[in-house]
């Protein structure tokens, strides 16, 4: 018996902004608990919001960006409910009149061959986020406020995925993009990215029936790897559960369920609330917002390139293999930057992605900084593989000089001074090196001569004498030339 899977998904997107949605208490991740409240987030009796216009911006920015379409009317909604996290008992948030509907994130094209496409927007909207949690030990609670009222971004998605791969690929997009944009640092493990998944199957049956399966809501996934397993698990069970119950989607109410890591499964939390158990109305204390065509026009101007136009940019432009351009992409818009500037200066695109992959990111890696903290800019690096690319230096060598680079913030010329680097390209100098490492070493040519030794391995130690001889400094291409050519004329 065959089935389709249906995902949709609800992503909470903490904003990147200095205060919070309505107030202008402080946002700073990893305070000690409930240091970062003021009486508006407090929920205490007289207080008053008003709008964070930079969160309203970030907001417009991140719907205009995924194409979607923005209400020039909208209003601010009490979402009612109680929970120990939330102190007035009631949410700000966008009911009816959301400021932006439609749209759709990229589906990233997966290695085995899966993927593609696109997955539609619901809406995206703004509202306030929660307290957050603490469950202790021995069934004690403890609830932190720091980041009530901080600004939330709500993404909710059609339920057009068909594969638990495929909604963490969704959302690894979608975490690239709004850090291009500047939106969110979407840190999971901080809570500034977290998404809910919507589940459920349509079975075939053997008379050609398809059957929905109730739909369950997971929660409490903190990675992209979770998600995916978190889905994996719940399509196996809700099979399991359909084919020992038969219910369907008319026969029982939305179930939400939680995620636990440790034993890989989902638990029963609670019953799915209704929009009518929120008891909904308009928020009396903010006036609704305006949105005209010339502010559309200043955020669509700033939105820049992003991810995956950069991708099929880097390919079509520059040449690079797909891996390639998803690798320096994925890196971040500084990486990408970066690279844009080496293959313009350099005319070499390969080169400069080599140098970046291998050698930069590696660097960035070992010191734990970020590439605005390393000594070498784009310029300095472009110079370094033009020096390389012109045979001053072999690839080894600049790659020790790329390091002190690195290190000291010196530029490539003086550390090859100080260094004395430099590549031996005089054929005659070379040719009589070469003649004078086969003279030294009659049972190299044996080898060749008896077939002992396969020839590459041969002639592949005799070039590795010949540059211990120059120190390194001789051109590896010109070496393997003279080599063959000398090797022949002795008839091997």
């Amino acid at each position: 018996m065959e089935y389709d899977i249906i995902i949709g998904l609800e992503i909470h997107v903490q904003l990147q902004t200095e205060s919070k949605m309505f107030s202008g208490c402080g946002t700073e991740f990893g305070l000690p608990p409930n240091t970062q409240t003021d009486p508006v987030s407090l929920g205490l009796p007289g207080t008053l919001p008003v709008m964070n216009g930079k969160a309203f911006n970030l907001a417009l920015k991140t719907a205009l960006a995924f194409g979607a379409e923005i209400a020039r009317f909208t209003k601010w909604d009490r979402k009612n409910y109680y929970y120990p996290d939330l102190p007035k008992n009631y949410q700000i948030s966008q009911y009816d009149l959301p400021f932006s509907t439609g749209g759709s994130l990229p589906i990233p094209e997966r290695k085995d061959g899966g993927g593609g496409g696109s997955i539609r927007l619901t809406r995206i909207h703004l509202e306030e986020d929660t307290g957050k949690m603490i469950h202790a030990a021995g069934g004690m609670s403890e609830v932190d406020l720091n980041r009530a009222g901080v600004p939330l971004l709500e993404v909710v998605t059609e339920p057009d995925l068909r594969d638990p791969a495929d909604a963490r690929g969704c959302l690894e997009e979608l975490r690239l993009t709004l850090r291009y944009l500047g939106v969110s640092d979407c840190e999971m493990q901080e809570g500034s990215l977290r998404c809910d998944a919507n589940v459920n199957l349509h079975i075939r049956t053997d008379d050609g029936t398809t059957i929905a399966t109730p739909i369950v809501e997971i929660k409490n996934m903190n990675s992209f790897s979770a998600v995916e397993k978190a889905l994996h698990y719940e399509v196996e069970r809700q099979f399991e559960k359909w084919k020992d119950d038969g219910l369907t989607i008319k026969d029982a109410h939305k179930e939400t369920r939680g995620w636990s890591d440790p034993e890989g499964i989902t638990k029963p939390q609670r019953q799915k609330e209704t929009a009518a158990d929120y008891r909904y109305f308009p928020e009396p204390d903010l006036v609704p917002v305006e949105v005209d065509d010339a502010w559309i026009a200043r955020l669509r101007d700033e939105i820049g390139e992003l991810p995956m136009a950069r991708r099929a940019r880097f390919e079509s432009e520059y040449g690079l293999s797909a891996y390639d351009a998803n690798v320096l992409v994925e890196q971040g818009q500084d990486v990408a930057d970066y690279f844009d500037a080496v293959a313009r200066e350099t005319g070499e695109a390969k080169l400069a992605s080599n140098w970046i992959q291998q050698d930069i990111l590696r660097s960035i890696k070992e010191k734990k900084i970020g590439l605005g903290d390393l000594h070498v800019d784009p310029a300095a690096l472009s110079d370094l593989i033009k020096r390389v690319k012109r045979k001053e230096l072999n690839t080894n060598q600049g790659r020790e000089v790329l390091a002190r680079m690195i290190d000291t913030g010196q530029a490539a010329e003086s550390i090859i001074a100080e260094g004395g680097y430099g590549l031996i390209g005089d054929r005659d100098a070379l040719a009589a090196v070469v003649a004078e490492t086969i003279d030294a070493n009659p049972k190299a040519l044996e080898d060749l001569a008896g077939g002992k030794k396969k020839p590459d391995a041969v002639k592949g130690w005799l070039r590795g004498q010949v540059m211990k001889k120059t120190q390194g400094k001789a051109d590896p291409e010109l070496v393997v030339e003279l080599l063959e050519a000398r090797l022949s004329e002795l008839g091997h």
